[in-house]
């Protein structure tokens, strides 16, 4: 009889908390999160309470990043004046949509639009190595890396050579890189050994310091991607510093970096200042200021969107946004990982319905598992729009990232740089972007699309529709689990 009545209140108890839990959820889930989010979420915890609630406060909970939100405001008002008196864009005519833009990002996160001159898209990844490695023998002051992944190893070996010589020059080496990023490749755990030992000064960014008493989100990375070099030349663009096959035996990565000069650098030094200052409390000098924009005809006209969870408005998506619905005749988007929002999507379809030539090019075989399934769980709604999907073949991975509105046309647009198309790069992810209003470099970027096109099949929705229930499930559920923010 005993038994029976402890049996009876573990169940009650059991009972008691599982509606308490999900009571809990309905009413603090939603706040602040976009509907798919919510959705996923609730899904989850009323689920499985007892496995979705701890994933959510250890993956979903906003208040973990407090402290860093923070920091980043301090670090904002500690450097705003190097560009506050520079105006939103150089005192040059632009149209009235173009310049509607750019007031967009100057307002979300704090850049001008500025001028930059483009030394160079490397695309060959070896040359890619070569010519950092060429730029930094080159500083005389100072070099900055902010690198998600790293890795010291055959191919990238010119690269930390060249930081080692620049050391032995006197030069200054600051270096970021992300540790969950670079956690799973060889050599992670004798890296900062080898850093210290050549000189270079490093961090990791957001690592976990349990041991210190200091949590984070596990599931947030440092995703971005420069080179600043004495605050005269800079790298942006898609590439880590790891071998070309990631550790793989038969996969090969797709990508390009972009060389610039100009005042746009300086914009690249100040948000890898403001990582720096995140990860280390140091206040870097700026040692040489860039005098104030003056357009000219050849120079490209760029403007950076920074993006990452320390911004609540989510510069990265709204921009990205913004150009699909400036696209007038053609749009070409270029991603290893397209998993858009709700608003993404609908603004991808309505092109399309707008009569846009609408072009996504994409891996044929992606990388990961489970956002490959997601992103291929929307191929039937943007084949049946009208998108023309395009598959980059195995075993290449297509790793680019950039976005062309009307490159051909009279006023074209574009991004380039570090985020995917995806919602991790959209909620979760610290991005960095460029966008480009003028310039040659929207021509080089839509020359680049038309290469990758000429290897690249076509998907048909008539191929897509031939895919198998199972497929169709596995894609599903993965869906579901992008969401989960």
């Amino acid at each position: 009889m005993d038994w029976n009545v402890e049996l009876s209140t573990l169940q009650a108890i059991g009972l008691l908390v599982d509606y308490s839990i999900k009571i809990f959820a309905i009413g603090f889930v939603p706040e602040g999160r976009r509907p798919s989010s919510s959705t996923a979420w609730l899904l989850a915890i009323l689920l499985v309470p007892f496995v979705g609630l701890p994933l959510f406060l250890l993956m979903g909970s906003p208040y973990i990043n407090r402290r860093r939100h923070r920091l980043q405001a301090q670090a904002r008002e500690m450097i705003d004046d190097v560009q506050k008196d520079i105006p939103d864009h150089p005192s040059c005519t632009l149209p009235s949509e173009v310049e509607s833009v750019i007031r967009l990002n100057r307002r979300l996160t704090g850049f001008p639009a500025v001028e930059g001159k483009n030394e160079g898209l490397h695309t060959d990844y070896a040359q890619i190595i070569q010519a950092i490695a060429r730029a930094v023998d080159q500083a005389q002051d100072y070099v900055y890396i902010e690198i998600y992944i790293q890795s010291w190893d055959e191919d990238t070996e010119p690269f930390y050579r060249a930081l080692e010589r620049a050391r032995q020059r006197g030069v200054k080496v600051k270096l970021l890189l992300d540790q969950i990023g670079s956690l799973k490749y060889p050599g992670y755990f004798g890296l900062g050994r080898r850093l210290s030992g050549i000189g270079v000064d490093w961090r990791l960014t957001m690592p976990l310091q349990l041991h210190k008493f200091r949590f984070r989100r596990p599931d947030l990375r440092n995703h971005r991607k420069l080179v600043v070099i004495d605050g005269k030349r800079g790298f942006l663009g898609s590439m880590n510093m790891i071998s070309r096959r990631y550790n793989t035996s038969t996969r090969m990565w797709v990508d390009y970096m972009v060389e610039l000069s100009g005042p746009i650098v300086t914009s690249l030094e100040v948000l890898f200042a403001v990582d720096w200052y995140l990860e280390s409390d140091e206040v870097l000098d700026f040692e040489h200021p860039q005098p104030l924009p003056q357009f000219t005809p050849s120079a490209n006209y760029l403007q950076l969107i920074p993006s990452g969870p320390g911004y609540k408005a989510e510069p990265n998506l709204r921009m990205y946004n913004s150009l699909i619905h400036h696209a007038k005749k053609h749009l070409v988007m270029v991603s290893p990982y397209f998993v858009p929002d709700e608003s993404m999507l609908e603004a991808v379809t309505t092109a399309c319905y707008r009569g846009v030539t609408v072009e996504l090019f994409v891996s044929e075989k992606a990388d990961q598992f489970m956002v490959g399934h997601a992103q291929s769980s929307y191929y039937q709604t943007l084949l049946e729009a009208g998108v023309k999907i395009w598959l980059f073949p195995a075993p290449f991975v297509l790793h680019s990232k950039f976005l062309l509105a009307d490159p051909d046309g009279s006023e074209p647009m574009s991004m380039f740089g570090s985020s995917n198309m995806d919602m991790r790069s959209f909620g979760l992810n610290y991005e960095s972007t460029l966008l480009v209003a003028e310039g040659n470099l929207i021509a080089e970027l839509n020359q680049l699309a038309n290469n990758y096109q000429v290897v690249c099949h076509e998907l048909t929705l008539d191929e897509w529709s031939q895919r198998g229930p199972f497929r169709r499930y596995i894609d599903n559920v993965m869906r579901l689990t992008s969401a989960l923010q």
